[in-house]
């Protein structure tokens, strides 16, 4: 459905489509990085309250990462309390659009998302919107929707609609999540992720300890929320952040056992139970795959824990050692790169074949310990 349908219905609906803030172009300071749209890069969130910025690294063939420039949000960065190094402590605050080669940074401090438009390894930004609440921390993109999870007040998503390379947010898109907004320490009862299923139809949240239980909104034909979430319980799992694999079940970190649990999600929204898998880490609370191989994060530990994707569940292949306070994670071709929040760095791995992984170097972006939010093309 184009953009003209979509909102046609969505205002059909009740919804009026308002909230372009602001506009910008171009970097606050960058490097003379390559231009090309062949070019793959990789981006890492400052997370800076004090101004936040996207840091670009181009993808070299061997799979190091090489500088590419750096380019102001637009917003301020923020920290939830009780957080060392996960100021966010969500997954997915950068998302990369590859079908309109657009890249979505939530800047949790002025309670906005970002929009750049990518060519290789070259950024510029395009607008900056209110995420219709406060504290922003993931994003999610399907089909010309994009929705945005709102951390602190309970809880929210917000929903928009892509106006070719802007954003247009849906009032009536919006829905709260009902989470305590008192419960403490702040970085583990605030909701972790905003994630599309496979389909486009559903979005699944994860609402960490505040709940404790998994919500999954059936989403529209025009990218609509269902009026209430179908909930999952997962007592004491803190479920804090999703996978999808190749056969298309919902895998979910959980900080609570320190574990990957994977259930069948249901066109009705309900979650089927198959499998958990220890990772026998401290704070295991991120995941990526590649389909068939699954990487969970564990900040507690420094370590990122590999999973085989089978037909009856996971198989644990061990564990590999990262630098300090590792957090959030993205794949890009036949790679592993891996932000590890206590110094700023990212370290870079090979994927092999089996889905093990080789360390190939590590590099530091300035002013990131504590951040967090990764992405690539």
């Amino acid at each position: 459905m184009n953009f003209r349908t979509r909102l046609a219905a969505a205002g059909a609906a009740g919804a009026s489509a308002v909230g372009l803030l602001a506009f910008g172009a171009g970097p606050a300071s960058a490097a003379t990085p390559r231009g090309s749209t062949n070019d793959h890069a990789v981006f890492v969130e400052a997370d800076d309250p004090s101004g936040n910025s996207i840091a670009v690294y181009h993808r070299n063939a061997n799979g190091t990462l090489s500088a590419a420039g750096r380019y102001s949000t637009g917003g301020l960065g923020g920290v939830l309390s009780g957080s060392v190094v996960d100021h966010l402590a969500s997954q997915g605050a950068v998302r990369y659009d590859a079908e309109r080669r657009l890249l979505y940074a939530v800047n949790a401090g002025s309670n906005t998302v970002t929009v750049f438009a990518v060519r290789g390894a070259q950024l510029q930004r395009l607008q900056v919107v209110g995420t219709g609440g406060a504290f922003p921390v993931s994003v999610a993109v399907r089909r010309g929707a994009v929705y945005v999870l709102n951390a602190r007040n309970g809880g929210s998503i917000q929903g928009f609609v892509q106006a070719g390379r802007a954003l247009v947010r849906i009032p009536a898109w919006h829905r709260s999540l009902g989470l305590d907004p008192a419960a403490t320490p702040e970085f583990v009862n605030t909701p972790g992720e905003v994630a599309f299923s496979p389909g486009g139809d559903q979005l699944v949240v994860t609402t960490k300890a505040n709940g404790n239980q998994i919500d999954v909104f059936g989403i529209d034909a025009i990218g609509g929320p269902s009026a209430t979430p179908t909930v999952t319980p997962d007592p004491a799992g803190v479920p804090f952040a999703v996978a999808f694999d190749r056969t298309g079940r919902l895998d979910v970190a959980e900080a609570g056992p320190n574990a990957v649990a994977t259930f069948v999600l249901h066109p009705d929204g309900t979650l089927t139970f198959v499998d958990r898998k220890f990772t026998g880490q401290a704070a295991t609370c991120w995941i990526v795959g590649t389909g068939s191989h699954l990487y969970a994060d564990n900040a507690g530990s420094g370590s990122v824990s590999t999973f085989d994707v089978t037909n009856g569940g996971l198989v644990a292949r061990g564990n590999t050692a990262t630098d300090a306070g590792t957090v959030d994670a993205t794949i890009s071709g036949h790679n592993l790169y891996v932000q590890t929040g206590a110094a700023g760095l990212v370290d870079e791995f090979a994927i092999g074949d089996d889905g093990g992984l080789t360390p190939i170097g590590s590099v530091t972006v300035a002013g990131t310990v504590g951040g967090e939010g990764i992405a690539a093309s």
